[in-house]
């Protein structure tokens, strides 16, 4: 006779079960975002969330770096957010509403992109809570997304960064930047500060100082995959040459997760196609989470 025992492990983030996974106890709250409407090279970014969540479930949850499992500090992982096919703009309120729900249950959202417009309705949601002071946005970014509009839309994925200068209390640090466009050059907003790559590289260690000194107590993580090295993540729409590794993309983590109060993070523009780079991403949001658990 067949058992009826199910073979399988829950397909969330981690692969964890009903008590690790529970909304009611779990301090981090993992949201796919199947999102890809404005991307205009490789699309695919609808790919991504599920590739990370797949990725997680074939990784160590003993982190050696912490000396624990960090999933015991409870990681729910919630159904996707529906894809609003009417705009951007009404996706990035669905986003806002979605991410906004989990802000004020008191959990750290982790948004899974899809394409980078998503950070837009997240910042949003973040925004609402009572802040002490502004919010600093950590924009890990190949491109600075400064463009008034691009391809027809105000608030595609190449925009997100201009739209988010324009929201009261923003200030942003923009950190591996490689790519920009000559307008985009010409017109950064005074509350964006960038920090380019090749100038990071020179000195990390002061670079990363710089960072966490340019930031307000009260932090938003945007990771846009193509900051990194394409050598080692080349699963995205639109790979630069050059790049963070792996260890520079962490130990920024780290030191901003370890001196500022990080409210939220997303991780976008993943295509969701190798799985060795959906594999780095899940291990880094998880050691994220990690540093936010000390």
């Amino acid at each position: 006779m067949l058992s009826s025992r199910n073979f399988w492990p829950p397909r969330n983030f981690g692969a964890l079960n009903a008590e690790l996974n529970a909304f009611e106890t779990a301090r981090f709250v993992v949201l796919p975002a199947p999102y890809d409407a404005t991307t205009t090279w490789r699309g695919g970014t609808r790919d991504g969330p599920q590739a990370i969540i797949d990725a997680s479930m074939n990784m160590e949850l003993f982190d050696v770096e912490l000396q624990r499992e960090i999933c015991v500090c409870g990681i729910h992982t919630t159904d996707e957010i529906e894809p609003v096919a009417k705009s951007p703009e009404a996706m990035a309120v669905h986003v806002t509403e979605v991410v906004g729900e989990v802000l004020f249950a008191g959990k750290v959202p982790v948004l899974l992109g899809g394409e980078h417009s998503l950070t837009f309705g997240a910042v949003c949601a973040a925004l609402k809570l009572d802040l002490a002071g502004p919010l600093s946005v950590l924009q890990l970014d190949a491109h600075t997304d400064l463009r008034e509009s691009y391809g027809g839309s105000r608030f595609g994925h190449g925009s997100v960064a201009r739209r988010m200068s324009e929201l009261p209390g923003i200030e942003i640090v923009q950190a591996g930047l490689r790519s920009t466009s000559a307008d985009e050059y010409a017109s950064v907003p005074t509350n964006v500060r960038q920090l380019w790559c090749e100038d990071m590289l020179r000195d990390f260690d002061g670079a990363v100082e710089t960072i966490v000194e340019s930031l307000a107590p009260d932090v938003y993580i945007t990771f846009d995959v193509d900051v990194c090295d394409p050598s080692w993540m080349p699963d995205t729409g639109t790979p630069e040459p050059g790049g963070l590794s792996y260890y520079q993309v962490r130990d920024i983590l780290r030191a901003v997760c370890a001196r500022r109060r990080v409210i939220g993070i997303d991780c976008v523009e993943l295509l969701g196609g190798h799985p060795a780079s959906a594999f780095a991403v899940a291990r880094l949001l998880y050691k994220t989470m990690g540093y936010l658990s000390r």
